[in-house]
């Protein structure tokens, strides 16, 4: 007996060892962030068999893709070179070079861009748009839930495609399930072609329990688009005082981007139904319809890697008089911390707008120990009260917009596929600010004695929050 316990004690140790030792290879060639390297490795050797098992099932990028390598490098626009000379102002000509060598595409002019509060403004706007459809839409969202909201969806895709509208909708699988009944499956019963994003199911969910598709884009007929931070759900229409309310911020846009929109859906409809969209019914010559400049920043696990983070880190160098943030979650990695901090420090008015209370209680928790310190260095930081925020803003001297589906957290910058769009318009920027004005005139504003002064027992639970926060 003592020789078969010695014999298993030796197999299990044999398997931790070699376990343990093949996740720490494969973070040494494949993981460029160091402090989540250094973590996977620290979990895979002190949590014998679950750390490399965590390992497999969150930590491994199995997607590496780009829409050069499907044929999608020229869809839409052709590659121009970059003009400063057409930099719309000459404080962002170095911040105008960076995105536009980080994601090799050009700043395109002539863009309209129309913020719609809600689900009670953005989903009348889309919904009008599918019934005035005569060629072709294509949409994606992270959710979209099978309830009052997305059944008006339902309806008026499947509307369109029974009068010839060529429909292609993408719903990321993950959150497909959010809803009791799927969309995709409701979709396709109602003859519209629909597909999920990386599903999860079977064996697949070792495959794929990260990698999700986060973005919000649509595109009617080639010419007119929408994207922000918005999904498909009833929680979205405040005016009909739903359980769940949820606040959130979506845009309508038309002009020479919608073709950038267009590309980055038809990239991640390839892959996911194996269907190469291309030609005048998908992409056209759009004409001029506004005033901004406008430039696509896809992000996410594959070939445009820390795109977002760059852009982030290039907009914060290149402020001068002030910066300002609505974002729903909050936990940016340590260059971000010290760009916010840096750009305090040399007089620029960073004000971050934050939920008092998300609806992920575990990310407020991991939240507060870096606010002290962001607040020391000139940050100010601002609660807002209930209904949960879910809008995404950042600003910059007035001038630059992000908009899109980013939030500041590591699952945004490093875990899911996301899409934005920087923008260069004062007016927009103007429109922008007021909501933040707005915000925080209904919000707390913290100091860090509030933060440091909070009981030690939330303290400590705080702080071991903030040690998953690369994973949260």
């Amino acid at each position: 007996m003592p020789e078969v316990f010695w014999f298993r004690s030796l197999s299990l140790s044999i398997l931790h060892l070699a376990a343990a030792a093949t996740v720490t290879v494969h973070v040494a060639l494949y993981k460029r962030n160091v402090r989540s390297a250094t973590g996977w490795i620290g979990l895979a050797w002190l949590a014998p068999l679950v750390g490399p098992f965590l390992y497999l099932l969150f930590g491994i990028n199995r997607v590496g893709r780009s829409g050069s390598s499907l044929g999608l490098g020229s869809i839409g626009y052709d590659k121009q070179p970059l003009d400063e000379g057409q930099t719309p102002h000459s404080g962002f000509r170095g911040m105008h070079r960076l995105a536009g060598l980080v994601v090799n595409r050009p700043l395109l002019a002539g863009n309209k861009v129309e913020p719609l509060v809600n689900g009670d403004e953005a989903y009348p706007a889309m919904l009008t748009a599918i019934h005035e459809a005569r060629e072709s839409i294509t949409m994606t969202s992270y959710i979209f839930d099978y309830d009052d909201a997305g059944r008006a969806f339902l309806n008026a895709l499947s509307a369109a495609f029974r009068r010839g509208v060529q429909v292609r909708v993408l719903i990321d699988a993950v959150g497909a399930h959010y809803s009791h009944i799927n969309m995709t499956r409701a979709l396709r019963e109602a003859g519209v072609p629909a597909a999920t994003f990386l599903p999860t199911h079977g064996k697949r969910i070792l495959r794929y329990a990260n990698l999700r598709n986060h973005r919000k884009i649509m595109v009617v007929d080639g010419v007119i688009g929408f994207t922000g931070g918005m999904n498909i759900r009833a929680g979205n229409m405040l005016q009909t005082n739903p359980p769940k309310p949820v606040q959130d911020l979506h845009f309508r846009v038309s002009g020479p981007i919608i073709a950038d929109f267009q590309r980055d859906f038809a990239a991640d409809w390839n892959i996911a139904a194996g269907e190469l969209l291309s030609g005048s019914m998908w992409f056209k010559e759009v004409p001029a319809d506004g005033p901004v400049f406008a430039r696509g920043i896809p992000d996410g696990p594959d070939s445009d890697m820390d795109n977002m983070q760059m852009i982030m880190l290039g907009a914060l160098a290149a402020a001068q008089l002030r910066a300002r943030i609505v974002t729903p979650y909050f936990l940016p990695d340590d260059a971000l911390i010290a760009a916010l901090k840096t750009a305090a420090l040399r007089g620029v008015m960073v004000d971050i707008v934050l939920p008092e209370r998300s609806n992920l209680f575990y990310m407020d928790w991991a939240m507060h120990p870096q606010l002290a310190d962001l607040l020391d260095r000139g940050c100010r930081i601002f609660l807002s009260p209930r209904p949960f925020d879910h809008t995404k803003i950042f600003t910059v001297d007035g001038l630059w917009s992000l908009i899109g589906s980013t939030n500041w957290d590591a699952r945004s910058l490093r875990l899911n596929f996301e899409y934005n769009i920087e923008c260069y318009d004062i007016d927009l920027a103007a429109t922008l600010e007021a909501m933040v004005d707005k915000r925080i005139a209904m919000s707390r504003a913290v100091s860090a004695e509030d933060m440091r002064s909070m009981p030690v027992g939330i303290r400590i639970r705080d702080g071991l929050a903030r040690m998953f926060s690369p994973y949260l």
